[in-house]
């Protein structure tokens, strides 16, 4: 592994951060829908809120043939709400939804129909999933792996993958850089980032020698301070030519603020709004990995995780391994200077982080083929070590915290499907929280 030498950021701390890690946390599980989730593409990212206001948890899940479905915990009555299917997944597993909550109180959810267009769906009334929901066509612009959030004065932002050839006909297939759409007025009005910065893509590359001008963001993290963390790596054909997702390659990590619309490094340097190749090679590079595929495996993997400790960044992501065996787990950890890369577990594929303290991370994972969700916990951004074992009845394939979530409803855990294809949906949807008791 390789490192970039870069500085500190500043601290502060999260209004989701829960002091429950005294010991190894109860958790309590809760089946909110049986045999109804497809195979899905899902990040880490957007699953659900908890509005305060309507005293409710809405969360968002890929039903069969990719349809999105949005459920309602009222936590006054402790009950769930039937599932509501709310848009058209159009049987593909990347388009699943994915939810944050407007200004006004309206729910969006927002699914980029693969290589297509980006779609939003908005409930018809505030504070509430029921009823009919009004779909708009935000752009025709070939997006995949919708990424929403809202900052504090109301923006909203929704990054996205772009397929270059699908509107061109002529960019290799494995040129895919990233763009995101901004909407001041609750989404009822869209501008791109090309209109907003005049660059062609936010993040990308288009002449890598190796090609992998593919960007895989893992995940995105609004912070409390306005900081957008985040973490991907690169896919494309490499060096035998052109091909969508051949290899994958190296771990890079950014932050954004969406009041002046730049990207900076781990050390704080200004890249303006716009990551090229060279940024990312000099600035951004967090470990380098071979162009191989060990074990069969695409590596590391689509997903990674990103968050930080007393503002110092810290990463995880896996890959497979050479000699066959499990997959291998890795711990980036940002310390003023360069980042440092050790391993940490086997086995795992770490699905979701959660801020519980200043110093203290919980991680959620899941093991190939097995039920149950194992959490860890990450102290300082160092030091890795097991905390509880959540009890689900089938595998489960994807986690997502709820934002500015309320026990029980902290995290949705969908069920995995016993086919990669979307008509077959029989996975179950779990929501999970801490007990007090």
């Amino acid at each position: 592994m390789s490192a970039v030498l870069l500085l500190p950021l500043v601290a502060v701390p999260s209004a989701n951060a829960t002091a429950d890690v005294q010991g190894k946390a109860k958790f309590t599980v809760t089946t909110t829908a049986t045999n109804v989730a497809a195979r899905s593409d899902r990040r880490p990212v957007a699953g659900g809120v908890y509005d305060k206001k309507a005293g409710k948890t809405f969360i968002s899940w890929a039903g069969q043939y990719e349809d999105s479905y949005v459920q309602a915990y009222d936590h006054r009555k402790a009950t769930w709400s039937t599932p509501n299917r709310v848009a058209d997944g159009d049987s593909d597993s990347h388009n699943y939804p994915t939810m944050v909550q407007a200004k006004d109180g309206h729910l969006l959810v927002f699914r980029g129909m693969h290589n297509i267009e980006l779609r939003m769906s908005r409930s018809p009334q505030p504070n509430s999933a029921d009823g009919v929901w009004e779909e708009t066509l935000i752009s025709k612009n070939a997006a995949t792996y919708p990424m929403p959030f809202v900052t504090r004065d109301g923006t909203i932002y929704v990054f996205y993958r772009e397929t270059t050839r699908d509107l061109d006909k002529v960019t290799p297939t494995d040129t895919r850089p990233m763009l995101y759409v901004v909407s001041k007025d609750n989404g009822k009005t869209w501008k791109t980032s090309t209109e907003l910065t005049g660059d062609r893509f936010a993040i990308g590359s288009t002449s890598r020698a190796d090609n992998m001008n593919e960007i895989y963001i893992g995940q995105l993290r609004l912070e409390d301070n306005g900081r957008v963390r985040i973490v991907y790596t690169l896919a494309g054909g490499g060096t035998e030519g052109h091909l969508h997702d051949r290899y994958h390659r190296n771990i890079y990590y950014t932050w954004f603020d969406p009041k002046n619309r730049h990207f900076y490094s781990a050390s704080g340097k200004d890249l303006g709004t716009q990551i090229d190749d060279a940024d990312q090679e000099t600035h951004l590079k967090v470990a380098e990995t071979p162009l191989t595929l060990p074990n069969a495996v695409k590596s590391p993997d689509y997903i990674q995780q990103v968050g930080t400790t007393l503002g110092k960044p810290f990463l995880l992501w896996f890959m497979g391994d050479e000699d066959k065996g499990p997959l291998r787990n890795y711990l980036s950890t940002w310390n003023g200077r360069s980042w440092e890369t050790k391993e940490v577990a086997r086995g795992l594929r770490t699905r979701e982080i959660e801020e519980v303290d200043l110093f203290t991370w919980r991680v959620y994972a899941t093991e190939d083929g097995k039920p149950n969700v194992n959490t860890y916990l990450v102290r300082f951004g160092r030091f890795w070590s097991p905390e509880s074992v959540i009890p689900t009845a089938k595998p489960v394939q994807r986690v997502e915290i709820v934002e500015n979530f309320r026990d029980p409803a902290r995290a949705i855990f969908s069920g995995a499907s016993s086919a990669r294809d979307v008509a077959i949906a029989d996975g179950d949807i779990y929501v999970a929280g801490v007990s007090r008791r």
